[in-house]
């Protein structure tokens, strides 16, 4: 008799358990759900403290861009891309009247051609409202430094990597090695181009003809934006350092690719001085743990599949630099092959 009562008890506590759980993904899609851009009008990120002010209610933002840069949602589909972080991050500092100024803490090889400039184009728009000083890390080439040129002030110190203004598109050729096993690669295709970077067999003419037109046309963007930021001649920087090559602090200094050597103090100072607002408190943006994070463990906890992931060509993949065969992408050759 005593079982028998507990159970009704056992599947009340089930079922309001999970109305409960089923109520929280329900808001949590909501939040998610397409539909048009709207203005952020509570603070997704959390502030922490960097550097006591002087007791005003003056603010600098400090905002990380840091990895590959991708549209990508690896981690989990229940979070927003980098793309989409940075914009929020963005939007929120150049709605708070506090904030005077913004500094981006860079520290990435580059991306993906397209994530690189939209993130540029918010940024540039962030810019012209409030001044952003981009500090430049260990590392910020290629794409990193297509964003950068978006920024009021752009800084590094002696020891950085940064430049590497060029385009790249890898492919891998593995048609002998098909030819080893035993394997054929058997295509049906609408047009000349519709098996283009297959790597089963090799490239045309005019296939190589086409793709080098597509990382030219990229290029010839990536380095107009270059010129224009920095005032420099186009035509010199095609013939100069526009080639691919990366360069130290130092070098990027002289080729007047940054406007001051320092540290990321000195940034902060820099971002005080340009944002009329000495005594400001520095803050770094955080993501905060709500809901979303809450639903991931959940997620995460259901992906107990083991898999080998072969990824031929590809250095640093305990990193997580994944490049894909056939997308373009503003990095450095070491990166790419």
């Amino acid at each position: 008799m005593k079982k028998s009562g507990c159970l009704p008890l056992f599947l009340f506590v089930a079922l309001g358990l999970s109305l409960f759980g089923n109520l929280l993904l329900i808001v949590a899609l909501a939040s998610r759900g397409a539909g048009p851009a709207k203005t952020i009008t509570e603070k997704k990120f959390t502030e922490t403290t960097v550097m006591n002010g002087n007791g005003g209610s003056d603010k600098i933002a400090v905002i990380r861009l840091d990895g590959l840069i991708s549209y990508g949602r690896e981690l989990s589909s229940s979070e927003a891309s980098m793309v989409d972080d940075l914009k929020d991050q963005f939007q929120q500092a150049g709605n708070d009247q506090k904030v005077k100024a913004i500094v981006l803490s860079v520290d990435s090889p580059g991306g993906e051609v397209t994530a690189g400039d939209t993130i540029h184009h918010a940024l540039k728009k962030l810019s012209a409202s409030k001044p952003v000083v981009v500090f430049i890390n260990s590392i910020g080439t290629s794409a990193a430094y297509y964003i950068a040129c978006a920024g009021s002030w752009i800084m590094c110190s002696d020891t950085s990597f940064t430049g590497s203004i060029g385009v790249i598109i890898s492919t891998l050729n593995y048609k002998e090695l098909f030819g080893k096993i035993g394997l054929q690669s058997v295509i049906f295709k609408s047009g000349q181009f519709k098996d283009a970077l297959n790597g089963a067999r090799d490239l045309t003419e005019d296939e190589k003809s086409y793709f080098q037109s597509l990382v030219m046309q990229t290029y010839d963007r990536f380095l107009g934006i270059v010129a224009t930021s920095r005032h420099l001649d186009p035509a010199s920087l095609r013939k100069g350092i526009a080639d691919g090559r990366v360069l130290s602090g130092q070098d990027a200094y002289q080729a007047k690719l940054i406007d001051q050597l320092g540290y990321i103090e000195d940034a902060y100072d820099k971002a005080k001085i340009l944002g009329k607002s000495p005594g400001a408190e520095v803050v770094r943006y955080e993501k905060k743990r709500g809901l979303a994070h809450f639903l991931r463990f959940f997620e995460d906890s259901e992906k107990t599949d083991l898999h080998l992931d072969l990824n031929l060509g590809q250095p640093f993949g305990s990193g997580g630099v994944r490049l894909e065969s056939g997308r373009l992408y503003l990095l450095p050759s070491f990166y790419a092959f």
